[in-house]
């Protein structure tokens, strides 16, 4: 997600509302009629809007809240008070899911959402350091528990290290050249603002690439906040455990803003998709069939009246899934 233009102003909307709700429902319909109350794991709480949605379309839902961002969940609890002990609140990151759900008691649940986009707070409020468009401390700690920032990062980190986190992360072609630049800066002073790091990575990218495409600080951004916060190590190990916490008929809708959570999405959804029969057998082998159905063709996008509506969707590619198999 491009968090410098989202800045510049979006409103507290949860991204591709409807369809969540509608791809979720069935899991809800399917604990009913097994005889449970429904259990909704909302992964990634945020502003809490997708979880407000599902507690009012469903009023015997019960709801496990999770959010690694104190501030983020201290909101939601004031939000989503009027529903009472209906919604347990856990400070946790995503991959934390088993041991939260152990600690809860919880064998399984029946709908999970990861919406894995940085939440508008964390974007609108400067001091967490997270958009380009302010000058602000270089933090950007979705969890201001932790002790790893954007600034210790840029400061403490080998060049090469460098390089390939704004290549790998950021996809950055000039990676090399951002980072040669990072080390010379930070010879002279420490780089410590928002501002001067966007700044600096302006001026070492060519002046015809710096005309196109948005801003040039972006990419080195999005790779920092990912290095910072453990993004995509973490989504490895979070959607098999999300995955793995779903009974029959439970169902998983994951919301990705860049290319390289969606292809780990993409990866382990259709691992669980496939038939693993070996080729050689004439017929499938019941143990090895699916364990999941794909929801959605590829991926989703939202609609064009909801990206001119709510610029956070303008990336989003949405994929889902449903158990159809125990594992044997």
């Amino acid at each position: 997600m491009d968090v410098g233009d989202h800045a510049a102003g979006a409103g507290h909307v949860p991204v591709m509302l409807g369809r969540v709700l509608e791809l979720l429902a069935p899991a809800v319909d399917a604990a009913r009629a097994a005889g449970r109350t429904p259990l909704y794991l909302d992964a990634t709480l945020g502003m809490g809007g997708h979880t407000e949605a599902m507690l009012r379309a469903h009023p015997d839902l019960r709801v496990i809240a999770l959010d690694r961002d104190t501030t983020a969940l201290e909101r939601s609890a004031r939000r989503l008070a009027p529903f009472g002990d209906r919604v347990a609140f856990e400070h946790a990151v995503y991959d934390e899911i088993p041991g939260v759900l152990a600690r809860l008691g919880v064998p399984s649940v029946d709908a999970v959402l990861f919406d894995l986009g940085v939440s508008s707070p964390q974007l609108d409020e400067a001091d967490r350091g997270f958009a380009y468009s302010y000058d602000a401390p270089l933090d950007m700690r979705m969890d201001r528990t932790q002790t790893l920032t954007a600034a210790e990062v840029v400061n403490g980190y080998p060049p090469a290290e460098l390089a390939r986190i704004l290549r790998e992360y950021g996809e950055e072609r000039f990676a090399q050249r951002i980072a040669s630049a990072i080390v010379r800066e930070r010879e002279r002073a420490p780089l410590d603002s928002t501002r001067r790091l966007a700044d600096l990575v302006r001026t070492s990218i060519p002046a015809a690439t710096r005309r196109t495409g948005g801003n040039p600080a972006k990419r080195t951004f999005q790779a920092l906040r990912i290095e910072v916060n453990g993004e995509l190590d973490i989504w490895r190990r979070a959607l098999p455990a999300a995955l793995d916490a779903l009974p029959v008929g439970g169902r998983v809708a994951v919301l990705s803003y860049h290319s390289l959570e969606d292809r780990i999405t993409k990866r382990v959804l259709a691992a669980e998709a496939a038939d693993t029969t070996p080729p050689e057998l004439p017929v499938p082998l019941p143990e090895h069939e699916p364990r999941f159905r794909l929801l959605t063709r590829g991926a989703e996008l939202p609609s064009d009246e909801e990206t001119t509506t709510n610029p956070r969707a303008g990336s989003v590619r949405m994929r889902a899934a449903e158990r159809v198999r125990e594992a044997t």
